[in-house]
């Protein structure tokens, strides 16, 4: 079990639970079907086919108690009133050392999905970035080396 919160949007909730329920419902049972045909085709005990579905149905199971411990440990992301300071769940917009413009939603590590643009209060530009203020500049130490960013804007 997770010993921190494990912060989410409402959408994001409803997308865990999906998943979780799809797993539970739909997926593990497909394999388990599955399991159950390929042992009943005769010298199972050599059969990869076992070894693979078992595998798959391992990897759900861990999937599944992930999911239900991140659950248990939601927290939602509530709407922020002030605007000056960044706080998880926010819309920051930050400006890089050449001058571009980059848009971010801090969320929590179950939501990010840094390709959407949804990057996580613990990566390290998410951690560089909570509780400064509009106007700030903030150095990230990135796999590429320290990135400045100065924030623009919070929404």
């Amino acid at each position: 079990m997770l010993d921190k919160p494990v912060y989410v949007t409402d959408r994001g909730k409803r997308e865990l639970e999906t998943e979780l329920e799809h797993l539970q419902n739909v997926e593990r049972q497909r394999i388990i079907d599955h399991l159950h045909e390929v042992k009943s085709g005769g010298d199972w005990m050599e059969n990869t086919e076992v070894m693979l579905f078992e595998d798959e149905l391992s990897f759900v199971d861990r999937r599944i108690k992930d999911l239900e411990d991140m659950l248990a440990n939601a927290k939602l992301i509530e709407e922020e009133e002030d605007h000056t300071v960044v706080n998880i769940g926010d819309t920051v917009v930050l400006q890089n050392d050449e001058g571009g413009l980059e848009t971010f939603r801090i969320v929590g590590v179950a939501e990010s999905d840094p390709s959407k643009g949804l990057i996580s209060n613990e990566s390290p530009l998410g951690q560089a970035i909570l509780e400064q203020k509009v106007g700030q500049t903030v150095v990230v130490v990135a796999p590429a080396g320290e990135l400045s960013f100065r924030i623009v804007a919070v929404k």
